[in-house]
């Protein structure tokens, strides 16, 4: 994984829980939502650094 997309995951990952983080004080509802789509985010992020990992070596 390239260095600039490794980086919009890791903050499009920290903006998400740090949003969660402030919405629980809001809303259970939308913090769990807003949650749920982080642990979404970071599983797309290690899903995109294996399928890219498997097409350079070929595998």
């Amino acid at each position: 994984m390239n260095k600039g997309l490794a980086l919009w995951f890791a903050v499009s990952s920290m903006a998400l829980v740090t949003l969660c983080a402030i919405l629980i004080n809001e809303s259970a509802w939308l913090a769990l939502g807003v949650g749920l789509v982080a642990v979404l985010n970071i599983g797309w992020g290690f899903v995109t650094k294996a399928r890219i990992r498997r097409k350079t070596t070929g595998a």
